[in-house]
């Protein structure tokens, strides 16, 4: 368990995304649905200190959100517009056709459907936290671009207005009151898969990940030395499955970071079977106290809560 000088902190991609705008509000007041009770009691069990969720649809007031941070008692919390849903004017994806999930700066029904938000016991210093959500694609150093013939996949124009993040690149400062500063650097990559001989969906998960290395070479200004940890949902196992994996490898062996969990699987698909999709990788200055895939709860999410303590 965790102590005052220890901080624990998790990454749960939840599964709790609805059909429509405005479903997960009304499920949490209810109190009478099923998985998400399953997932507060899986977040109230491991008691993390601050936690990233993914699968948690976004509304503009956050009135989801406040909702299940009361309800796992939670003081503080955060999240951003996302680009799930965000519709553009474009064929995103290909098809031929406009105005669908698919043609918004990243797949959604809706505006911020399955998106990510955070949770703390500590207060959030809002006014440095950056967001780097809104950063086009094209603009990522050495960016995996997807082509057909030679050409811009689906268009030029569809290139050009395109954003790395399917959900978001958080850096969000927490006040610990005994370690100080601690920073959160946070995503939830788009799956590799559902897409076609251009890879575009591959290259895009490879690149959300390859960013945070960009990132703590200082390619995008300042990155913090010490203190941090990156976590959440990369959707990209390291030896496994589809997704182009050397970005996450790199990653893991990056002497900046440190692995508390090598080689655990955080989630079973069918289709593919056991993968390390979720992770928390705290900065090399942390000395890991102890760590933890927590067993999967199939009526709360596929996917394993992952936390890890950390002390100075």
């Amino acid at each position: 368990m965790a102590t005052a000088d220890t901080l624990r902190v998790a990454t749960f991609n939840t599964d709790l995304s609805r059909k429509g705008p405005g479903l997960l509000l009304r499920d949490i007041l209810a109190g009478t649905d099923a998985q998400i009770n399953a997932v507060l009691a899986q977040i109230t069990n491991a008691r993390p200190d601050v936690i990233i969720l993914q699968g948690i649809d976004y509304d503009m007031q956050n009135l989801a959100l406040a909702a299940l941070a009361q309800e796992a008692d939670y003081p503080h919390h955060f999240s951003a517009p996302p680009n799930a849903g965000r519709m553009t004017a474009y064929d995103m994806d290909g098809d031929g056709n406009t105005g669908g999930p698919g043609d918004a700066q990243s797949y959604g029904h809706f505006y911020g459907q399955g998106s990510m938000a955070l949770l703390s016991k500590y207060p959030v210093l809002l006014h440095d936290v950056q967001d780097h959500s809104e950063m086009l694609w094209q603009n990522l150093p050495h960016a995996l671009s997807p082509e057909t013939d030679g050409l811009p996949y689906p268009s030029a124009k569809a290139r050009a207005v395109q954003r790395l993040s399917s959900h978001g690149h958080w850096v969000i400062p927490i006040d610990h009151p005994t370690l100080g500063p601690v920073t959160i650097l946070a995503y939830h990559a788009a799956p590799p898969v559902f897409d076609g001989p251009e890879d575009r969906n591959g290259k895009r998960n490879h690149d959300e990940t390859a960013f945070w290395s960009h990132y703590l070479d200082g390619a995008f200004g300042p990155s913090p030395e010490a203190r941090f940890i990156l976590m959440g949902g990369a959707n990209l196992d390291p030896d496994r499955g589809e997704g182009r994996s050397i970005a996450m490898r790199n990653l893991l062996n990056d002497p900046r970071l440190q692995d508390p969990l090598p080689g655990q699987p955080t989630v079973t698909f069918a289709q593919t079977g056991p993968m390390r999709v979720d992770y928390v990788l705290p900065s090399a200055d942390w000395k890991v106290a102890d760590a933890k895939v927590v067993m999967a709860d199939p009526t709360a999410s596929r996917h394993s809560l992952v936390w890890v303590d950390l002390t100075r």
